[in-house]
């Protein structure tokens, strides 16, 4: 049984920064059977990918991000990490944290609850 817990999401102004957390109870102990990531949605808005970690620890991020968002895992503690700098508000969003098995790209089985990142202007 996979559990994802989000934290670290709060209020922040433009350009300022948070750091979200992802604490995973996985399906396995092995790294190269899964793919993580990171979502978003905003309101009446559909849900959207914003980094990932594949399972060959390739990283990739939605162009609306790159260069201000990075992602980061420690494999000891099974936590997945999404820093996050020069916040707009365009970035207000409920973010989650998910598992795909296998390869990025192939659908995403596991979606935690979410933590809510707003961004003020």
């Amino acid at each position: 049984q996979v559990q994802l817990l989000e934290s670290g999401g709060g209020s922040v102004e433009a350009g300022g920064s948070l750091r979200l957390s992802c604490a995973a109870s996985l399906h396995t102990d092995n790294r190269s059977d899964y793919c993580v990531g990171w979502f978003r949605q905003s309101p009446g808005k559909e849900r959207e990918g914003v980094a990932a970690i594949d399972s060959d620890g390739t990283t990739s991020y939605a162009d609306s991000v790159k260069r201000r968002f990075t992602v980061s895992e420690d494999n000891t503690d099974n936590t997945l990490y999404l820093q996050m700098s020069c916040l707009s508000p365009e970035d207000t969003a409920l973010y989650f944290c998910a598992v795909e098995r296998e390869r990025c790209g192939g659908g995403v089985d596991y979606y935690g609850q979410g933590t809510q990142v707003t961004v003020s202007s």
